[in-house]
Formats: C-alpha cells, sequence, structure tokens
C-alpha cells in the first residue's frame, strides 16, 4: 500500500518542520509544505495529496480562506484543520466550510497519525474533547435557524436512523452493528444523506441536524429498512 501523501500549510517554520519529521518517521509522505498562505491553494492543486494538514493563523490571511480557495478549486480535496484555537466560532465556520476534520496541535502524535489514517479512509476526525463544544456551537445564537419541517430534506425513516447516527460521531462500522447492516449499505445510505442535505461531509451533516434539531424525539418506531 502507498503511503499516504499529505501537504502541511502552517506558517511556523519550526512546527512546520517539526511536524514533517514526526509525520515521515511514521512513514507517512508529506510531498509538500508551505508556510505562505497565498501560494497554498496553488500547492495544493499541483501536489495531488490525499490529506492536507492546515492551520487557522495564518499571519494576515485566515486559514478559513485558503481553505475556502482549496474546496472552490478542489471541492473533492480532505483538509484536516491543525491549529491551536479551541474557539467555537472557529470549530463551527471550519465545520461549515467543508473541513473534513479538526484537530488540536497539543495531541499526542500517536493520536495525531492514527486520526490522519482514519481520515484517510474517509472518517470525519474531530477530537473527543470537541463533542461538547461541536454542540454548542450549532446552537449558539450566531447558527440559530428556524427549525424545518423533516420532509423538507425527504429523508426516508433509514436515512432519518443514519443521520441520528452520525450526529453521535459514530464509524461507519459501529453504525452496521447498531443496526444490523453491512458497511456497504452503511456507506450508501451516508453518500445519500449527504447529497440530500446538501452537504459535503458527515461533520456538516452533524452540525445541520444538530442546529436544525432534525434528530429530536427519535424513537425506536421511526426506523425503517
Amino acid at each position: 500500500m502507498d503511503p499516504i501523501k499529505l501537504v502541511i500549510i502552517d506558517d511556523h517554520t519550526l512546527f512546520r518542520t517539526g511536524l514533517y519529521e514526526l509525520l515521515t518517521r511514521r512513514d507517512l509522505d508529506v510531498v509538500a509544505m508551505t508556510g505562505v498562505a497565498e501560494e497554498a491553494v496553488d500547492l495544493v492543486a499541483g501536489a495531488q495529496a490525499d490529506l492536507v494538514l492546515l492551520d487557522l493563523r495564518m499571519g494576515e490571511t485566515s486559514g478559513l480562506e485558503v481553505l475556502r480557495g482549496i474546496r472552490k478549486v478542489m471541492p473533492e480535496q480532505r483538509v484536516i484543520i491543525l491549529t491551536t484555537s479551541i474557539e467555537e466560532a472557529d470549530v463551527l465556520n471550519a465545520l461549515r466550510l467543508g473541513a473534513d476534520g479538526y484537530l488540536l496541535k497539543d495531541m499526542d502524535p500517536d493520536d495525531l497519525v492514527r486520526h490522519l489514517y482514519q481520515a484517510h479512509a474517509g472518517e470525519t476526525v474531530v477530537a473527543k474533547s470537541f463533542t461538547g463544544l461541536l454542540a454548542r456551537a450549532a446552537v449558539s445564537k450566531d447558527s440559530a435557524l428556524e427549525k424545518p419541517s423533516r420532509n423538507t430534506y425527504n429523508l426516508t425513516p433509514r436515512e432519518m436512523d443514519i443521520l441520528s447516527h452520525i450526529a453521535k460521531g459514530e464509524s461507519n462500522k459501529h453504525i452496521a452493528g447498531e443496526l444490523g447492516i453491512v458497511d456497504g449499505t452503511v456507506k450508501l445510505h451516508v453518500r445519500q444523506v449527504l447529497r440530500k442535505l446538501g452537504v459535503q461531509t458527515r461533520v456538516q451533516a452533524a452540525l445541520l441536524a444538530v442546529s436544525e434539531r432534525l434528530c429530536d424525539d427519535r424513537n425506536d418506531d421511526d426506523a425503517g429498512v
């Protein structure tokens, strides 16, 4: 199996160099890195990497602007925020813009590598410490939305079931075990849920489910095949 290819975007040279050494020692392939936000999008476009590790604090240019640029040019590119910020607004904005994860720089190196492999496998990687933060941010006054009818998104009972598990941050394997179906079927349902909700990532789906209370009052009688 080929090693995971990564791009590092961080304007702190010492951290960028240290992260490069940490990842390469663990057989990950850092194909490009930069500390200049203005060249980041073009760098990512030419690198054809599996994952991009992006800092939020990039001098005069916000990492969110870089993320927005990457999403515009390469909507399928997987981008993981790796930062020191635990601000609710930063978490919420990054995930709404399509980040595939939000991790902190002070996490254990082995945990970071494990999360990168999970992200490469298609999972959303948000540190457990953000579970409560994510829920609070999603229902904050900045994201308050009028609650729509569930039928607005035309989700089937089974898709609602899948969404309720996504909102809890559960993996496809766990969902499959809970619902008594195979992983492949879960993947198909997840893809349909994301399409109907008009979002790109599981985290965005979870945010929408929480902020619009789509999964409130779910009970076992709602589930369908």
